[in-house]
């Protein structure tokens, strides 16, 4: 069913808002400024001291801006309110809790500084990208981040050292992330870039490669599209994080999926029900279970994976408790920031599994909320009814593709700081095409698009290839 605006609030129906056109006919998006800003800050994780408290320019740009939007976002200035608004301030407040009861002395540094964090980048998301300009600039912003960031990750993989970090490290009164020691892989350095952890810096690039293949259809040729996706999948690589490449290769796979089974409607279904039958035959046939099998094939390598699994096993115990390792359950709030119970021999407290880290920390219900308002918004969006709007389809296909590569990839990542706040942002950056007006007579749709909205090619009709002709100034391509 198509979602339609609240008749009760006919004033905040925004026009239809269409990119522009430029010289090649090819679209031309709109960057909101304080999105600029936002994502400078997200790059360059600059700090200082305000009295004994460490503050970023990220956190102090979220705090300034995070009441006025909660309030506009209440009044309904950004749509009407969704499941993940509730559920996501749910979540603030229930970690709240669970640092009070865990960490009192720490709960007004680690809920402030965390939750501006979490729900300053959604509301940001929520608030300044509201149109299809809007995400088209915000597409095209990602993928030119990326590309300047490749330069200075090539010098990095090679000499180890993150020159950007180094030079506003050399600022008086400057702080920034820590320059982190760590083994190479495949003779390489891995690249860490402006971020706290190379996987952060993975992470950053595997998002853009959706919005850049998918997304940006209008934007770049086919030839510029493909390079373009080829030179951020390897800026990617070069973070050398399995989790980072499960992102950009579940999101190629997805891709793949949709063009090969383009024609056929149900195809979604079939893959969810091919999943389901991989999941049932492992768990049968293999004497693994399918999470460990998992973790073997998202590692780089077999010690990863097995040390993957261990940390998943003591990380549920230490929230449903375990008799006989004699470790409580801390179902309701969690262990909050105390250490968690763990073998002797691992000396690291480290956890590769964001979902994990958010159950131990603030219970079941903490992390529920979280999860609930992640997937509540990715299925109203797979949901919404875009038969004949060929633009907004691709849109919401790049959003869910990323987000369900994300997804998976949470499973085998824990996220922090500047990336955190990022993740959300993205995510509160697509909720608009809930909202969005259909444009069903001006762009034609390609093979994929029309079996997403459910249409069949004429016989005898143009047969669909995944190999478009060079987009001219009156045939800017076809898409995906």
């Amino acid at each position: 069913m198509t979602a339609a605006w609240p008749a009760e609030r006919p004033q905040t129906r925004r026009p239809l808002s269409l990119p522009k056109r430029g010289a090649q006919g090819f679209a031309i998006g709109h960057l909101h400024p304080m999105v600029l800003v936002y994502l400078v800050c997200v790059v360059l994780s600059v700090g200082f001291y305000a009295g004994p408290l460490l503050m970023t320019t990220l956190r102090l740009l979220l705090l300034a801006m995070v009441l006025p939007l909660m309030v506009q976002l209440i009044m309904g200035k950004f749509g009407r309110l969704r499941a993940s608004d509730f559920l996501f301030f749910g979540h603030v407040i229930w970690m709240t809790a669970a640092l009070w009861v865990n960490n009192p002395a720490q709960v007004v540094q680690q809920s402030g500084s965390v939750g501006v964090e979490f729900i300053g980048g959604y509301l940001m998301g929520r608030a300044y990208v509201r149109s299809r300009a809007d995400f088209l600039g915000l597409c095209q912003a990602l993928v030119l981040l990326v590309l300047a960031s490749v330069p200075f990750a090539l010098l990095e993989t090679v000499t180890g050292d993150p020159l950007l970090i180094s030079l506003i490290r050399k600022l008086p009164g400057i702080r920034t992330v820590e320059i982190l020691s760590i083994e190479k892989r495949m003779g390489l350095e891995r690249v860490q870039s402006t971020f706290a952890h190379p996987i952060h810096y993975g992470l950053f690039c595997s998002v853009a490669f959706s919005l850049c293949f998918i997304a940006l259809q209008d934007v770049y040729s086919t030839k510029r599209r493909f390079l373009t996706c080829a030179i951020v999948a390897f800026a990617g690589f070069l973070a050398l994080s399995s989790g980072a490449l499960l992102a950009i290769v579940l999101q190629v796979a997805l891709i793949g999926w949709s063009l090969i089974f383009a024609r056929i409607p149900w195809r979604w279904w079939l893959l969810v029900g091919l999943f389901a039958l991989a999941y049932l035959a492992i768990d049968l046939l293999s004497n693994r279970s399918p999470l460990r099998v998992f973790m073997s094939y998202a590692t780089f390598s077999a010690h990863n994976a097995y040390w993957r699994g261990i940390i998943f096993e003591w990380g549920i115990m230490n929230v449903f408790g375990s008799a006989v390792e004699q470790i409580p359950a801390n179902v309701l709030f969690g262990i909050g920031l105390n250490d968690w119970v763990r073998p002797w021999y691992m000396y690291s407290g480290s956890m590769d599994n964001f979902w994990l880290v958010l159950t131990v920390r603030y219970g079941v219900p903490g992390a529920a909320l979280l999860i609930g308002g992640w997937a509540a918004m990715i299925l109203a969006m797979m949901r919404r009814d875009l038969s004949g709007d060929a633009q907004l389809t691709r849109f919401r296909r790049a959003w869910v593709f990323t987000f369900l590569g994300l997804s998976f990839t949470l499973c085998t990542v824990h996220v922090w700081t500047n990336i955190y706040s990022f993740i959300f942002f993205m995510f509160g950056a697509g909720l608009w095409m809930l909202e969005a007006p259909l444009n069903t007579g001006s762009a034609a749709k390609s093979g994929s698009d029309k079996a997403e909205s459910g249409e069949n090619s004429p016989r005898g009709g143009h047969v669909y290839s995944r190999f478009p002709p060079r987009p001219t100034p009156s045939n800017p391509g076809t898409h995906v």
